[in-house]
């Protein structure tokens, strides 16, 4: 854990290049320390089918949600989720400066007992010394 999910409209494409805000999100995700590499995973859906506030098709927006492993304190979780805001919205400025756009994020922490995961990367990591 975290897992990052960006949903986006599929307009916002012509003004950012996803693929790149994945690789921000997530290297600063590794870069606050809260998180261990061999858990986080980063993903992007595109949104064929939205509607935003007053349905004009120019509107964009773009929302991530981080998905986190329960047993790290509020502020610790805030701080990181203060970093990623950051880096996301620094990412979007210039989008957000020419176009209407809606921007979000939310950590959620996922439920202690009804999380189940089997992930055999981090042994992957660990054995060549990049955990």
């Amino acid at each position: 854990m975290p897992h990052f999910i960006m949903e986006f409209s599929p307009n916002i494409e012509s003004d950012i290049d996803i693929p790149e805000l994945m690789k921000v999100i997530h290297r600063e995700a590794i870069e606050t320390g809260v998180f261990p590499k061999g858990g986080i995973r980063t993903r992007a859906v595109k949104s064929d089918y939205y509607l935003i506030a007053d349905e004009d098709p120019n509107n964009r927006f773009i929302h991530l949600t981080a998905k986190v492993g329960v047993g790290r304190d509020l502020e610790v979780r805030r701080q990181a989720a203060e970093r990623i805001f950051n880096v996301f919205c620094d990412y979007l400025q210039p989008t957000f400066d020419s176009q209407y756009l809606s921007i979000g994020f939310e950590m959620i922490e996922l439920h202690p007992e009804l999380n189940y995961k089997k992930n055999n990367i981090h042994q992957k990591l660990a054995a060549n010394n990049n955990a």
